[in-house]
């Protein structure tokens, strides 16, 4: 599997393990099945993997941690998020996480973006993943948070680079505006991108490429699935997009990308994987697997080849923007 370089050092594979789903992401996952599908995205060639506190209260980093524990740690580059402290709950006992993760709430998360708790999370983030070092650490989704993250979150990251506690430093969002500033304004290395850069929205043309363009900013594409719109060869009637369910005019112009897909022998999730390499500022594209078999069918996605052909037809059609 390919690799592109970022300005670190850290070379990441074009497609990137997300573990979210390996901290019970909307239903529980299997000891056994979150180790096998680690083992079958390392066989297939995969050397990225993402994970982050806040996916199952810690239990993603956890269960990845101790997946890739006896790899050679020299193999793979691993990346996790801040801002987000977990602390105990105070929640009666049998209570569940409400935030997308079927495990207990034992914890909680709790904002904090100050110095300190980007230090905190970083240790604590190290302590569960049983590692030696992240090779990537991204503010996550400081949406209503921009301030302190400019002022405070983003220096103290940049402050525990210079240390040599971390690699590289960047943002994590579902937006593409705030990461932008942040590469105007501050010396980050690398932006998670999630659902904002796909096979069916590329508002991040708008903003987000241009500064990475010209900052030297690496972009690692997350969601490019768009939260399963384009994660089958059509589109399902009760698809949803963002999270919530599609509109009718968003799942009509997902049909029309299929269409064209049809008439090249592709298909939709084909198409989704290779999309965003195609700029020269993405590096990486990183999909969520739960299993062996989704390791296995994700990274034969990314193996198919795609001709120009077929970009340029739907760049023909008005189904997509130009980089």
């Amino acid at each position: 599997m390919l690799s592109r370089t970022l300005r670190s050092g850290a070379a990441l594979t074009e497609l990137g393990f997300g573990a979210a789903q390996l901290g019970n992401l909307s239903r529980p996952t299997g000891e056994d099945e979150a180790g096998a599908a680690v083992d079958a995205a390392w066989d297939a060639g995969i050397r990225y993997f993402d994970t982050a506190p806040h996916y199952g209260l810690g239990l993603s980093e956890r269960r990845l941690g101790e997946a890739l524990r006896d790899r050679p740690r020299d193999e793979f580059v691993l990346s996790t998020k801040v801002g987000r402290l977990l602390v105990p709950s105070g929640y009666p006992e049998g209570a569940m996480d409400d935030q997308g993760f079927a495990v207990p709430a034992t914890l909680r998360r709790e904002w904090d973006l100050s110095r300190d708790g980007i230090r905190r999370s970083v240790e604590e983030s190290l302590e569960r993943l049983g590692l030696d070092r992240i090779d990537i650490a991204y503010l996550h989704d400081p949406d209503e948070h921009g301030d302190q993250a400019h002022a405070e979150a983003i220096p103290a990251l940049i402050e525990l680079r210079e240390e040599g506690v971390v690699g590289a430093v960047g943002a994590g969002m579902n937006q593409s505006a705030m990461p932008a500033e942040f590469v105007r304004r501050h010396d980050v290395d690398v932006i998670m991108l999630a659902g904002r850069y796909t096979l069916l929205e590329q508002g991040a043309l708008d903003d987000l490429l241009p500064a990475a363009l010209e900052r030297g900013v690496d972009i690692v594409a997350a969601a490019v699935y768009n939260s399963g719109l384009l994660s089958r060869p059509r589109p399902a009637a009760d698809a949803t997009y963002d999270y919530s369910p599609a509109p009718v005019a968003m799942i009509e112009r997902t049909n029309a990308i299929a269409d064209v897909c049809e008439e090249f022998g592709l298909t939709l999730p084909e198409a989704a994987v290779a999309f965003p390499l195609r700029h020269p500022s993405v590096v990486s594209v990183v999909v969520g697997m739960r299993t062996a078999g989704q390791a296995r069918s994700t990274a034969d996605r990314y193996a198919t080849v795609i001709p120009d052909g077929f970009w340029r037809a739907l760049s023909e059609r008005g189904l997509v923007r130009d980089a």
